[in-house]
């Protein structure tokens, strides 16, 4: 495992995060204890030191487990978790953005977490409720505080995501340098407006959903669509469109001679240099098969048999703006003849 700074931060984390949604079986689909840890242990055991859970994951034994196993090196793990999705139901206060909910939230993790601090916050989702201000100067409060070393955002509109990290850049605030998002060959859509935001604000980029729930594993390819919603409950993902991507993705992880989900994988790792993707398993065996995914490198031809299958339309104003006449008439004839390092 080699590390990456965290954004525009000095924190280096590994080049892969543990996500650990699956530790705890209260949800009636994840691990036990016993195979959590195995899980954890691989990990490590692989140099990972970046671990991400959150105070809703599995009704809070997700957090308790993970501080269970980090407390004998709790000062080499960087910690991650998230706050914002309800903790108790019918009561308003207890989900949102807001300076209360974040204040509880926070509290209730580092009990659940067993530690004095938290290395990385994360918003979990954006309320449309709380004012921006409300949100960076309470995040910043924390900071300030010694509860929190770090912030950052997931599943959030790009133009939030700008708005609070201008703001806070403005006011002396804490801004997020880490933007949390679902990203993979079945789900794109962020390059049209987070990824290149994120790269703007040189934010770390953390997808989650990059098996696409499943699907590019390849382990539907044998099923039919009504026996794995039989089998998986309800899932989008598993539309025809997406089946074909597993199948274009199954040939190429052949060539290159690797698992599928390595593959998946991998093509996330080489989109950007700073993709820190999110993995995750309940055994420890699909672990160290993710894993496996660091000794591999897809060719530029393999990439592009990918892109082929998957590439969306970037829709307006992007498309627009790439047109060669409107080009000819922004530039006057001379795009081709500057050099643009930020292209």
């Amino acid at each position: 495992m080699k590390y990456k700074l965290l954004g525009k931060t000095g924190l280096r984390v590994s080049e892969l995060c543990l996500g650990t949604m699956t530790f705890g079986e209260e949800w009636g689909w994840g691990a036990n204890k016993e195979d959590s840890r195995k899980v954890y242990d691989a990990y490590r055991e692989a140099g990972g030191n970046f671990i991400d859970t959150a105070n809703r994951y599995t009704e809070g034994t997700s957090e308790k487990y993970v501080g269970e196993f980090i407390a004998p090196e709790r000062e080499s793990i960087v910690l991650a978790t998230k706050y914002t999705l309800f903790m108790k139901k019918d009561d308003p206060n207890f989900s949102g953005n807001h300076r209360k909910n974040l204040v509880q939230a926070v509290d209730a993790s580092l009990k659940r977490l067993n530690t004095d601090y938290i290395d990385l916050l994360w918003l979990h989702a954006w309320d449309y409720m709380t004012p921006v201000e409300e949100v960076m100067r309470s995040l910043d409060d924390l900071v300030r505080a010694g509860k929190v070393l770090y912030i950052g955002i997931s599943d959030t509109p790009a133009w939030i995501v700008s708005q609070a990290n201008t703001l806070a850049d403005l006011r002396g605030w804490t801004r997020f340098n880490a933007f949390q998002f679902e990203y993979s060959l079945i789900e794109r859509t962020p390059e049209r407006e987070i990824i290149p935001m994120a790269n703007d604000f040189e934010m770390a980029m953390t997808p989650w959903g990059i098996l696409g729930g499943g699907v590019l594993s390849g382990k539907y390819l044998d099923k039919k669509p009504e026996e794995a919603h039989r089998l998986e409950g309800e899932s989008l993902r598993l539309a025809e469109k997406n089946i074909a991507i597993a199948r274009v993705l199954k040939s190429v992880a052949d060539d290159a001679g690797c698992s599928p989900a390595q593959a998946a994988i991998a093509w996330t790792r080489q989109q950007n240099r700073m993709m820190i993707p999110i993995i995750g398993a309940r055994f420890e065996k699909q672990l160290r098969d993710n894993l496996g995914c660091l000794d591999v490198a897809l060719s530029e031809e393999q990439i592009s048999r990918l892109d082929e299958a998957t590439k969306i339309d970037p829709g307006f104003p992007h498309d627009f703006l790439t047109r060669d006449y409107i080009r000819d008439i922004i530039y006057g004839g001379t795009y081709d003849q500057i050099l643009n390092h930020r292209r």
